[in-house]
């Protein structure tokens, strides 16, 4: 009995010490990033010790880093049915939720502490930055407050805190925050932060501070290369600034930044295209978003004898008329918001999809990293973001001759695909406007309307000026503008009247729904557009709505949108190159009523005539230059330029 004992205890001593040899290799093998070698060495020690949990982790650790996350969570998952308390592990947890896009099944795993169990201050900024990833802010803040309180110096902590502010509305509160996470030095970060913090502090119409910060935004994006790995809020550089040298090394570096770590999968080779394209799109928008607003009957009419379209949504799942408009269009709607990028990409990959295309941009929750595994032989950018995707994994941006023109070329990364008529698509089925009356808005019968229905954003000190000026020199005139964020309208009413003019002449409207929106917009008589953004999907509607829209061109996309907007409705005199021509046109327009009302009939005809909203030839258009870069790649030629 004694020998069979001895003999139990000395087999269990020979597979732990293998057991501890194949770790120490696996932890030789993982300090040389040879993760799947420290896979092989992991596993045998886990065979010769199952319970030891230790073991385990690190075999779950060196999977997760080898890209087999699913295998990764069910050791993980293992680790925890034998020990529920251990943090650790369901810490790691998270993380592989998390990288495999199940972000809220992360959150509320990691969330899921055991009574009497204190998370660690890594464990608490770990789970704060799920809940964010997430999109469960309110959460997300009260666990990074948990986090700052047992580590106020940890400045990634300050950082999230401050976007998941900004996510709920918070906007001071937010500005606070990122404020300290520079302060406190984000190593790399920083690009990030300021950028951030230069646009809230503009939506909040906060001039002196936004100019300071704007500057040290502009040092940073300098100081970028081509090969700059670095995520900023690129948004904020296309619509804050009109510098288009800044705006590519931003994209640039932050489409870098989603690339970093990927491994495209193979090329495939040029073949013969089948009788229907497939052509897929990504967004978070489908549902009702001015981005399906605006493109939602050019896909109703696709000819569905050419084309096969496949949708893939990591937006929410919301039960709205838009979303079931898209939905019933599409070949294949695929909901992919649990997903992770390289998921999606794979997905994709097996779909055969010929031509792909990323209608998000730089803008919020945009997922380039999709894109960069080249899921599809042909990608472009399209339509939700104003400017290029600074990526070379995008070979196309669809624009027009006016937006993106050929002699601009050298501002973007992708070949420019153009359209012959306006980029933005329209929809003849969005409401017409309904009789409405001034005084429900607060507006008086018998002044002048001028209407700048932008986002606070776009407003800066020289727009101000201009708009301020204009109503200094027209006495019977008000300046009706969009109540976007409930600061600005005592902000905006002080900086009237340092300017000279009388705060009650600015008049605010509330947001509402997009149908009581477009007819209470026919009530204005003029529409300023902003600069260096115009308005783009607020353009259209002020046109849709019978309103003449006059603008300022520059040079980027974002400030050449309402240009070509006024190109395809027949009104290019109301495109100005200059602000001394800007305030010309608008005081004309202003000083004759038979001009503005001859402006306004002409563009109720437009509504059936212009170019801009016929949605059957645009979508015969969009057709044909989707089938183009198709038939180039089957031909083996690389990207170019369609004119």
């Amino acid at each position: 009995m004694q020998t069979s004992t001895q003999a139990v205890f000395g087999q269990q001593a020979r597979l732990l010490k293998q057991a501890h040899q194949h770790w120490e290799h696996g932890l030789a093998m993982s300090k040389k990033a040879q993760w799947r070698a420290a896979v092989k060495e992991f596993d045998k020690a886990c065979k010769a010790a199952p319970a030891d949990t230790l073991f385990r982790l690190n075999l779950a650790r060196a999977l997760l880093r080898s890209e087999q996350a699913e295998r990764a969570i069910e050791e993980t998952r293992c680790i925890l049915e034998q020990e529920p308390a251990n943090l650790l592990a369901r810490q790691f947890m998270g993380e592989c939720l998390t990288q495999v896009g199940r972000h809220s099944e992360a959150a509320s795993f990691m969330l899921e502490v055991p009574p009497g169990m204190k998370p660690s201050t890594e464990y608490l900024q770990i789970l704060g930055n799920t809940l964010f990833s997430a999109q469960r802010y309110k959460e997300g803040i009260q666990v990074l407050f948990d986090a700052l309180s047992q580590d106020v110096t940890h400045a990634m902590s300050h950082y999230r805190l401050g976007i998941c502010f900004n996510a709920v509305g918070m906007k001071a509160e937010a500005i606070e925050c990122l404020t300290t996470a520079l302060a406190v030095g984000l190593d790399g970060g920083e690009l990030a932060a300021q950028s951030l913090r230069v646009f809230i502090s503009r939506e909040l119409c906060r001039w002196d501070e936004a100019a300071l910060e704007m500057e040290e935004v502009n040092q940073l994006l300098d100081a970028l290369t081509p090969e700059s790995v670095n995520w900023s809020s690129v948004f904020a550089a296309v619509t804050l600034s009109g510098d288009v040298g800044r705006q590519l090394r931003s994209a640039q570096a932050c489409a870098n930044f989603y690339a970093h770590g990927v491994k495209p999968f193979a090329p495939r080779a040029p073949r013969p295209l089948s009788q229907r394209l497939r052509v897929g799109m990504v967004s978070c928008d489908f549902h009702h978003h001015a981005t399906t607003i605006l493109l939602a009957e050019v896909l109703e009419k696709l000819d569905p004898q050419r084309f096969e379209l496949h949708l893939y949504s990591h937006g929410p799942d919301e039960d709205s008329p838009m979303r079931r408009r898209i939905k019933a269009v599409a070949t294949q709607f695929v909901e992919v918001s649990e997903w992770s990028d390289q998921q999606v990409a794979q997905k994709i990959r097996d779909d055969n999809i010929d031509v792909l295309i990323d209608l998000k941009g730089h803008t919020v929750n945009g997922r380039l990293g999709i894109f960069a595994y080249r899921a599809a032989p042909v990608q472009a950018t399209y339509l939700g973001f104003p400017g290029t995707s600074g990526a070379t994994y995008i070979d196309y941006m669809i624009g027009d001759a006016v937006v993106s023109p050929l002699s601009e070329a050298a501002h973007y990364t992708e070949k420019l695909a153009l359209l012959p008529h306006c980029y933005q698509p329209n929809d003849r089925k969005r409401p017409l406007p309904q009789p409405d009356s001034r005084a429900a808005h607060g507006l008086p019968e018998d002044a002048v309307v001028l209407c700048g229905f932008n986002q606070p954003f776009k407003l800066s000190p020289e727009v101000f000026d201009v708009w301020c000026d204009l109503l200094k020199r027209t006495p019977n005139s008000v300046l009706w503008l969009l109540n976007w964020l409930g600061d600005a309208e005592e902000v905006l009413r002080h900086e009237a009247a340092k300017r000279g003019v009388d705060p009650q002449r600015l008049v605010f409207a509330r947001k509402v729904h997009i149908s009581e929106h477009i007819s209470r917009f026919a009530l204005a008589d003029v529409y300023l557009d902003s600069w260096p953004c115009n308005g783009h999907t607020t353009a259209s509607d002020a046109l849709w709505a019978g309103v003449p829209v006059v603008t300022h061109a520059g040079h980027s996309f974002a400030q050449r949108v309402a240009s070509s907007l006024l190109h395809n409705v027949g009104l290019p005199d109301l495109i100005c190159q200059d602000l001394d021509t800007y305030k010309a046109k608008v005081l004309e327009l202003a000083a004759d009523a038979d001009k503005r009302q001859a402006l306004r009939e002409h563009l109720h005809r437009a509504r059936d005539e212009a170019p801009l909203f016929d949605s059957d030839a645009y979508a015969s258009d969009f057709g044909d230059l989707l089938w183009r870069m198709a038939e180039r790649q089957a031909q083996g030629l690389a990207p170019d330029h369609l004119s």
